[in-house]
């Protein structure tokens, strides 16, 4: 994790206190049901929660231990002793590491993804908003990086809506699988410890058990998991690489804040770069290369092996702190983004009326020309545009073979502009329910 992209709420969930106290609440929890049980005593699950409960945990002390028993959670267990004192015997009763590991993992991803939540949740809100703003903004719509057809920023805008709306349900997905516990023992047949008490903790980790755990809890869950990281991420890298091509000096149709007081070059001081969206670009990619380690650490040896361990460890922190830092910047950025309808319009009518070409096209074919005919005729005329700037409806009516087929009332009501944006609201209306 990196100072410079992380958020506070999001690192506190892997910083090592958070990860012992969530050690500690597994196998106190697993304690109340070895004690229900009759495994345990009852009094010593009630001193394990008291004095377990009250202890602040030693980082450096723990750190300290495992640097002899070379096993992390026998160092913290160790360490939990010194607290609770005779009683810690009872502590990991018929329980294995990856029972206390994997669980842990679960509680810290599944916080993570409510975060996640609602960071696309306000990014949401965002977009919805500025959406609305620009629903009549008429703007060119390109494909290939060419002028194409009208849009409207607005429904560009919707757009990004609809797929981070499907990027909220794949999270909430991926949440519900990855929310599992495992208090199975070794090789996860239960032989020394009882499934209730998986049952009982995962209900009060707000978890379900996993139906068969091996060892550990089956990998596909996390590679589906941080899978679905890299396609959010990949969802804030292609609104990102919008805002950037169109911050373009060519074209700036829009803008990226720029705040007073802020520099965009050391050497050109008119300099006004997309940092922010470039930015995102990065941090993208740095979201999904994360799914494929996650992808690798499926196939795990026989019950269990820790190949996967050293990943975890690394992608889990990174690949959602990153993740939560690249969702709220690109909210900051839609929510202060600068639109230029000006420009919009100065850009759409560049080439002199080529955007129309397609009804053009499509009233010759309806006049009774072949598609062919009507394709070349329409075509001869666009290049001159292209060539020599000419404009188009003027170069249309002055070719007798296109007139003899449709008349000037006819082609200048092909150029219409309204008629590219007549359908917009029924777009808002599928996207938001409203329009």
């Amino acid at each position: 994790m990196i100072t410079r992209y992380s958020r506070p709420e999001m690192v506190a969930i892997w910083s090592p206190e958070t990860r012992f106290r969530i050690w500690f609440e597994i196998e106190a929890h697993a304690c109340d049901a070895l004690a229900e049980l009759g495994v345990i005593p009852k009094e010593a699950a009630r001193t394990i929660w008291e004095k377990g409960g009250a202890a602040k945990f030693d980082v450096a002390k723990i750190d300290e231990i495992e640097r002899v028993t070379k096993h992390d959670v026998i160092a913290f267990l160790t360490h939990l002793a010194e607290f609770v004192g005779p009683d810690a015997r009872f502590i990991h009763q018929g329980m294995t590491s990856s029972d206390v590991l994997d669980t842990c993992l679960a509680v810290q991803l599944t916080r993570a993804s409510d975060i996640l939540l609602a960071d696309i949740d306000a990014l949401l809100a965002a977009l919805k908003r500025r959406a609305f703003e620009h629903k009549d903004t008429v703007t060119i719509g390109r494909s290939h990086g060419i002028h194409a057809e009208p849009t409207t920023f607005g429904v560009k805008l919707a757009q990004a809506y609809a797929e981070f709306s499907r990027c909220r349900e794949r999270l909430v997905h991926a949440r519900e699988d990855i929310a599992t516990c495992a208090i199975s023992g070794a090789v996860g047949t239960f032989a020394n410890i009882e499934p209730y008490v998986e049952e009982h903790v995962a209900a009060k980790l707000g978890l379900k058990p996993e139906p068969v755990s091996t060892q550990v809890i089956p990998r596909d869950r996390h590679a589906m998991f941080f899978a679905t990281l890299g396609v959010i991420a990949s969802s804030v890298e292609r609104l990102a690489v919008e805002i950037r091509h169109l911050q373009r000096t060519e074209v700036l149709e829009a803008e990226e804040y720029f705040s007073p007081g802020q520099k965009g070059s050391s050497a050109m001081p008119h300099k006004r770069n997309p940092v922010l969206t470039e930015n995102l670009t990065g941090l993208a990619r740095m979201v999904r290369s994360m799914a494929l380690p996650a992808m690798e650490d499926v196939a795990l040896w026989h019950e269990r092996d820790i190949s996967h361990s050293s990943v975890e460890r690394m992608i889990g922190p990174d690949a959602t702190v990153t993740l939560d830092f690249a969702l709220a910047r690109l909210t900051g950025v839609v929510d202060k983004l600068l639109v230029y309808p000006e420009n919009m319009e100065k850009n759409l009518n560049k080439f002199r009326g080529l955007v129309h070409s397609q009804r053009v096209l499509l009233a010759l074919t309806q006049a009774g020309l072949s598609r062919e005919d009507s394709y070349r005729l329409v075509q001869r005329n666009a290049m001159k545009v292209w060539e020599h700037g000419a404009d188009f409806l003027e170069e249309l009516l002055a070719d007798k073979d296109v007139t003899a087929a449709l008349s000037e009332a006819d082609l200048r009501e092909k150029f219409d502009l309204g008629y590219h944006t007549k359908h917009v609201d029924t777009i808002f209306r599928r996207v938001f329910g409203e329009a």
